[in-house]
């Protein structure tokens, strides 16, 4: 690779350590052609999935400001830089992972934090952005009705005591 190819691959490398806000480090030895496309195409527009040189990396991820992902980029490294649901990238590379087990999950980096392969693991677990936020939704609503029922009870007390007196002022007349 001549140098200037060198210079290039790094400072594409180093943008996308930029302007992700999380990234996957993979193993990807034993995984065909094809199957590498199958999982980019899994994994959808928010994440972009590309095969680096670890030298070229490691330079890269200094040069963004990524400290501690020098232990994960040895051997054939593929890096997975994530700028959507990060949940939704793991969970796909996490189910791509059972039916091809050559695909290991070395290491990740979310918010400059560097996570282990079992913290990546526990990512791909939780569930997305849409259906969190439902149940966040659906936590408020109750909430809110909670809230309504509370401001509605003396009301609607006053009107049974009221409806109370009137019947029992009905009987005593009659």
């Amino acid at each position: 690779m001549a140098r200037t190819d060198k210079s290039a691959a790094i400072a594409e490398l180093k943008e996308l350590f930029e302007s992700s806000s999380a990234v996957l480090v993979t193993e990807y030895r034993g995984l065909t052609v094809e199957q590498m496309k199958t999982l980019r195409r899994s994994m959808g527009q928010d994440a972009v999935y590309t095969v680096a040189k670890n030298t070229l990396a490691r330079i890269a991820a200094k040069n963004a400001g990524v400290e501690g992902l020098d232990d994960a980029l040895t051997g054939p490294t593929a890096l997975a830089f994530v700028t959507g649901d990060i949940a939704s990238a793991a969970k796909a590379m996490k189910n791509f992972a059972k039916d091809h087990p050559a695909l290991i999950m070395k290491a990740g980096v979310l918010e400059g934090n560097i996570l282990g392969a079992e913290d990546v693991k526990k990512l791909a677990d939780l569930e997305s952005r849409e259906v969190l936020l439902a149940k966040a939704a659906g936590v408020l609503k109750a909430s809110l009705f909670q809230a309504a029922y509370v401001i509605n009870a003396p009301a609607s007390k006053l009107v049974r005591t009221v409806d109370a007196l009137r019947a029992k002022q009905e009987e005593a007349v009659a």
